[in-house]
């Protein structure tokens, strides 16, 4: 049997085989529960990494209207359907978007990145996301402004 601490994919492997030859009591519970658990998280992290992107390009567009440029549309476009995509194909991750603080954590990272590369001070950024959820998805062009 391998071990979770010593190689996690042969461990991830052999679960796997043990789970299909209905091999439930060599299982090792514990740690199956923990890494189902880390799928939720992973995906929730993706969501979060993309609209803080999406949120960072809005700002940038917004503070800096004379750098804009075909770049920063095709991130916010790209950023947008990726955002949608991955909506579409967990649904459950919306609830995401109606949490109060895993919004606030977002938008937190947006601001920092946005700061970053502009230059602009954080605290010259909104406290609070200007943009509601369904308009950072809207597809429209050029990006709005808040």
């Amino acid at each position: 049997m391998h071990s979770y601490q010593d190689d996690v994919v042969a461990w991830a492997n052999e679960q796997a085989h043990l789970l299909r030859s209905k091999r439930f009591d060599l299982l090792d519970l514990h740690h199956l529960a923990e890494e189902i658990d880390d799928v939720g998280k992973s995906e929730q992290r993706e969501l979060a990494s993309r609209l803080a992107v999406l949120l960072a390009h809005l700002l940038k567009w917004q503070y800096q209207p004379e750098r804009r440029g075909a770049s920063w549309e095709s991130t916010i476009r790209e950023q947008r359907r990726a955002v949608a995509r991955r909506l579409r194909n967990t649904p459950s991750l919306r609830t995401c978007l109606d949490d109060p603080d895993w919004l606030e954590d977002v938008w937190l990272d947006a601001r920092m990145a946005a700061s970053q590369e502009t230059g602009i001070e954080f605290d010259h950024f909104p406290a609070a996301c200007p943009w509601t959820c369904s308009s950072l998805l809207e597809d429209n062009s050029p990006p709005g402004d808040a």
